[in-house]
């Protein structure tokens, strides 16, 4: 009896042990009140180290920035390549930006003209009206957008915009594991992957200068980066990579910045 009892208790301590063991390699993720993991790379950052697999696209879109402005402050040109372990620069400084000197003040002549002899008196000239100034444009609106969207895949939305929360940066459409997920609009991939924490398998897509499209928590993806595709393509195929059900995470960004896509989509 008491050599069995000796063997529970090695066996009790073994476990204990084992589960210690375990807990000290256990890995704390962050997640939003939608149960999502989210990024621990800070967005606020000034700068960051590119790891193996990252792109100037995918890294200008986790920091909010227009990847134009981030190539521009590191002087990177098309088609933005960059290396492991090259800093980036993600935000903008007075040295980043040219400057040009003020023009020199004009001087007035070495010389003095001697005064001329008054001319004689004219009857003044009948006023004169002059045009009214032409009306200064107004500005065009942040979420205005001469591209054609439509909907990315069909289902409930469970998740709206918010503007300023870091968590709401696009709209949450519930689905079916497998279901298609389509282009919203003409343009060329320029990120493929799932190095963006809180997206799982993620898809941009860039269809101007100014506009990207992103489609993350994809199960598979079947575009690859530099793909042209057109309105409508199936771009992925939706998943839960990401997330704590089958759904597709789209976000809308003009120069860098999300902007809410439902006035931007047709109605349904």
């Amino acid at each position: 009896m008491a050599r069995v009892n000796t063997l529970v208790r090695l066996l009790c301590l073994v476990l204990a042990l084992v589960v210690l063991a375990g807990c000290g390699r256990s890995t704390v993720v962050r997640r939003d009140r939608d149960g999502r993991p989210v990024s621990t790379q800070p967005i606020s950052a000034s700068s960051v180290v590119v790891r193996r697999g990252d792109t100037l696209y995918g890294i200008a879109f986790r920091a909010g920035q227009d990847y134009r402005d981030v190539a521009r402050w590191n002087r990177i040109g098309p088609p933005y390549t960059i290396y492991p372990g090259q800093r980036l620069q993600l935000r903008g400084s007075a040295a980043a930006v040219p400057r040009t000197k003020p023009a020199a003040a004009a001087r007035p002549p070495a010389t003095v003209a001697a005064p001329r002899k008054p001319a004689p008196a004219q009857t003044p000239p009948a006023s004169v009206r002059k045009p009214a100034p032409a009306p200064t444009p107004a500005p065009r609106a942040a979420s205005a957008s001469n591209i054609a969207w439509r909907w990315p895949t069909q289902g409930a939305l469970i998740g709206r915009f918010a503007a300023g929360d870091s968590t709401r940066q696009g709209i949450d459409i519930a689905g079916s594991g497998g279901q298609s997920v389509t282009a919203a609009a003409a343009g060329t991939v320029v990120y493929s992957g799932s190095g963006l924490v809180g997206y799982g398998e993620l898809i941009i897509i860039k269809h101007s200068d100014e506009w990207l499209s992103a489609y993350g928590h994809n199960r598979r993806r079947l575009v690859a980066e530099g793909a042209t595709v057109v309105a409508g393509q199936n771009i992925a195929e939706m998943g839960r990579t990401g997330a704590s059900r089958d759904m597709l995470h789209f976000e809308i960004r003009r120069n860098g910045k999300p902007v809410d896509p439902l006035p931007l989509l047709p109605a349904q």
